[in-house]
């Protein structure tokens, strides 16, 4: 993993399931990748328990960061749809102009 120089320690409290899940992300070679995939880190089954928790918490923000930008855009498109549907209304011939 990167040396990243820390700023902060914090004191973080585990469940006996946060720690089951920890030890199957520091003994699978398949969720290490994955976790360093989401993560945008290398971690290795040799380091720290600093290192993976970093790693999962980089991880958690960036599906966070992700989710509001899927919001987002999903916002954006939904309001362009409405200014197009109301562009186009204002286009259209009305109905009563045949008669």
């Amino acid at each position: 993993m990167e040396i990243l120089k820390s700023v902060a320690r914090k004191s973080l409290p585990l469940t006996a399931k946060d720690v089951e899940d920890l030890d199957r992300l520091r003994a699978s070679a398949a969720h290490r990748a994955a976790l360093g995939e989401r993560a945008g880190l290398s971690f290795d089954a040799g380091d720290s328990e600093a290192s993976l928790l970093h790693s999962v918490l980089v991880a958690g923000l960036r599906a966070v960061s992700e989710e509001v930008e899927a919001a987002g855009y999903a916002e954006m498109a939904a309001e362009q749809n409405l200014a197009e549907r109301k562009a186009s209304a204002r286009r259209r011939t009305p109905a009563w102009a045949d008669e």
